[in-house]
């Protein structure tokens, strides 16, 4: 096998990177993509270079109506299918029967209960099978990404995961979607930049850290257990 750690680290033109990944591994690479801008950069790069990756989301049962919108809105610009992963109802509804719709606002605890529900058993299920994760993560999104590697090895799932953006600035994302019309959620544009689940984001204020907005109620590592071991 390739050093493809070494290779990847060099290798500067992500769809460059991603074709070795796919002749690699090929049938088994997949994106999973929240619709955040950095995944929509990743999605342009898949798309309009016809990669074989198989993209994904996850559909909490709780975004915002804006993220919706523009899944048909991308949909739509690039005639691309992808798949959609929702939780598993009796998990839902036993959490909700138990605990109420927004137990999440009462402890960290219950918080990622809700998120692993919701989240993480669906990614789960949509890696099944999957040999190479790409993500859109970028290290100045928080202090836990600051030190990911552009290829790393997640054990607990037993599978690769790419990080082409990982070292990326907001500046360099910015000006990729304005040179190639990326169309992007337009709570952007209203002060959220890290956008999940309705109940759990807010807007931020100017000089505030770009995950404040996010579970704002705790303090916490502002991780919900997608990109954690």
């Amino acid at each position: 096998m390739k050093d493809l750690p070494g290779l990847l680290a060099q290798q500067t033109d992500i769809a460059a990177g991603i074709r070795i990944l796919t002749e690699e591994f090929p049938g088994t690479v997949a994106f999973s993509t929240s619709f955040g801008q950095e995944d929509q950069v990743l999605a342009d790069i898949i798309w309009k270079n016809q990669l074989p990756v198989r993209v994904f989301t996850l559909d909490t049962g709780r975004l915002f109506q804006e993220t919706y919108d523009l899944m048909d809105l991308t949909r739509a610009r690039y005639k691309q299918p992808f798949e959609i992963y929702f939780p598993e109802t009796a998990a839902v509804e036993a959490l909700v029967k138990e605990k109420g719709m927004n137990s999440f606002y009462d402890s960290v605890e219950n918080r990622k209960e809700c998120c692993y529900i919701r989240k993480v058993v669906p990614l789960n299920r949509a890696l099944k099978g999957v040999k190479v994760w790409i993500t859109g993560l970028r290290a100045e999104q928080s202090e836990n990404r600051h030190d990911m590697p552009v290829l790393e090895w997640d054990e607990g799932r037993q599978l690769y995961k790419y990080n082409p953006l990982i070292h990326w600035t907001f500046e360099e994302m910015m000006a990729y979607i304005d040179k190639h019309n990326v169309p992007y959620n337009k709570l952007h544009d209203k002060g959220f930049i890290s956008i999940g689940c309705a109940p759990c984001t807010r807007a931020i204020e100017p000089g505030e850290h770009p995950r404040a907005g996010r579970w704002w109620w705790e303090e916490s590592k502002k991780e919900c257990g997608l990109h954690t071991s």
